[in-house]
């Protein structure tokens, strides 16, 4: 049904699809009709950060920012869905146009900025719903007015407030669309910020009784040194997890396109090949008690088995939904089981 949709929603501004594509998720869910969207994959359990996942394909952060479809998205067969970016107050993002479509690439840019309605409202958001066929992860983020000096207190406010809720936690600190933001990522910022949260989730995890697991999402901008310094830091801090990677500044594969020069982060499939660089140096250089997400340019099965091979536990997908709908759920976790099937070919085994 989506190749029927998808002329439709693309004589749309991509951010006016975007909502639209979300309303009628969540009307299909409502009147019980998400069957007709896409065929639900058959369980494939897959244990990762102590967490059992009915399958290893999720959701990446940023389609759904403040938690409020969650049961429609988890009824097209995901494993796990991340929500967010959310910040501790409301904030409107970049002036629109913001999102810019480049369908001879597969590919989105984006600079949204952490568009959302606050921490308060996908607490809010979260609490309703029922949450039923997959897990929950919460992106948090700091508000674009508050300085890097103050940014832990930022990710401190929200990680307290979704600790509850959530049953994994990223720390975005990757986005290109925030200023700043990925100064974060420098070794002796990104020391100091996640020590403070990981000091603070352990204290939350006493204080609730249990412990959540915390993630870092990278850039895939980063050099090969930059890349060593964060596997030194988030080894040395003992983080639960990885997401590799987040959106890219590179236009070297699009230069061509019209919306080339627009301002953002590019995703789709032209950010497969630097997305899985990344994912498999890191994969290399941090310990095997910290577990990557791979997330970036996935647009068919064939795709997510990259990166499994690559070293991935779990994958996530975002923008080859625009291109493929639905349906890329189940081609991407039909590919895995297959490979997981065929050992003799270096199937990739459950984490």
């Amino acid at each position: 049904m989506y190749g029927l949709a998808r002329p439709f929603l693309f004589t749309m501004d991509a951010e006016r699809a975007h909502g639209a594509g979300l309303r009628a998720l969540e009307a299909a869910y409502r009147t019980g009709t998400s069957g007709l969207l896409t065929r639900k994959p058959k369980p494939m359990p897959t244990k990762v950060f102590g967490l059992d996942f009915p399958n290893p394909v999720g959701l990446a952060a940023g389609l759904d920012k403040n938690g409020a479809h969650i049961d429609a998205l988890l009824a097209l067969g995901f494993g796990f869905v991340e929500v967010g970016t959310i910040t501790p107050r409301p904030q409107a993002g970049n002036p629109q146009p913001r999102m810019f479509r480049l369908p001879q690439h597969k590919a989105v840019i984006n600079r949204l900025g952490f568009n959302n309605q606050g921490v308060d409202v996908l607490v809010r958001n979260v609490q309703r719903a029922r949450r039923k066929g997959g897990l929950l992860g919460i992106n948090i983020g700091k508000n674009k007015d508050t300085p890097n000096e103050s940014a832990a207190d930022d990710y401190l406010f929200c990680l307290e407030r979704v600790y509850p809720l959530a049953d994994y936690i990223t720390v975005n600190i990757s986005s290109p669309n925030t200023a700043g933001l990925r100064e974060l990522q420098e070794e002796q910022a990104l020391r100091q910020l996640i020590g403070t949260l990981r000091e603070a989730q352990e204290k939350l995890g006493a204080q609730h009784g249990k412990r959540v697991p915390m993630l870092v999402k990278v850039a895939p901008d980063l050099s090969d040194e930059d890349i060593d310094a964060v596997c030194r830091v988030l080894s040395d801090l003992s983080v639960d997890g990885v997401i590799a990677t987040n959106t890219t500044v590179d236009r070297s594969l699009v230069h061509a396109h019209r919306h080339a020069a627009q301002a953002g982060g590019l995703s789709g499939a032209p950010l497969m090949a630097q997305s899985t660089m990344v994912l498999r140096r890191m994969r290399a250089r941090l310990p095997d008690g910290i577990p990557i997400i791979g997330v970036g340019g996935i647009t068919s099965g064939a795709d997510a088995v990259a990166k499994m091979s690559a070293g991935a536990a779990l994958t996530q997908i975002y923008s080859g939904l625009v291109y493929q709908g639905p349906s890329l759920v189940y081609d991407c976790v039909e590919a895995i089981r297959r490979r997981r099937e065929q050992p003799s070919r270096g199937a990739v085994a459950p984490v």
